[in-house]
C-alpha cells in the first residue's frame, strides 16, 4: 500500500510537471506569436496557472488504475484517459483554451490537436514502461 501510495504521488508530480512544461512552452509561443504583446488580465496568467495544476493532478492521480491487476488494460486507460480528458476539458472550457466558441471547426481542431497530444503523451509513456518491462524480464532471465 505504502509503494502504491509512493508511485501515485511519483506519477502526480510527473503529470503536474509536464502540465506546467506544455503550459509554459504554449504560453511562450502565444507571447512570440504576438510579438511580445501578449498581455493577460484579471487574474488569467493566475488562473492558467491553477488550471494546468488541476490537469496535471486529474491526469496523474488516476494512474493509480494501473497497478491493478484485477482490470483489464483497455479498462484502465479508459478510466485514466477518462477521468484526465474530462478534467482537462472543464478546464480548458473555463479557460477559454478551447477557442471562443465564434467558430466550431476551430474549436473542433482545438479539440483534436489536445487529443492529439494527450494520446501522444500517454503513448510515449506506454512504450517506456513496456520497454522497462521487457528489460526487468531479461535481467531476471538472465539470473535463472
Amino acid at each position: 500500500m505504502k509503494d502504491m501510495i509512493r508511485e501515485m504521488i511519483r506519477n502526480t508530480l510527473i503529470a503536474v510537471g509536464m502540465s506546467f512544461t506544455i503550459f509554459s512552452l504554449t504560453a511562450a509561443g502565444f507571447d512570440i506569436g504576438n510579438g511580445g504583446d501578449f498581455v493577460l488580465r484579471e487574474y488569467s496568467f493566475t488562473k492558467m496557472v491553477i488550471g494546468a495544476l488541476i490537469i496535471g493532478i486529474g491526469f496523474g492521480l488516476p494512474t493509480v488504475v494501473y497497478s491493478s491487476e484485477k482490470l483489464p488494460m483497455p479498462m484502465k486507460v479508459l478510466i485514466h484517459m477518462g477521468i484526465g480528458l474530462i478534467i482537462y476539458f472543464i478546464v480548458a472550457s473555463n479557460e477559454g483554451w478551447m477557442g471562443d466558441g465564434s467558430s466550431p471547426v476551430l474549436t473542433a481542431c482545438i479539440v483534436i490537436c489536445q487529443l492529439f497530444v494527450t494520446f501522444l503523451i500517454w503513448l510515449i509513456f506506454m512504450l517506456h514502461y513496456r520497454r522497462e518491462a521487457k528489460r526487468m524480464n531479461e535481467k531476471i532471465r538472465e539470473l535463472k
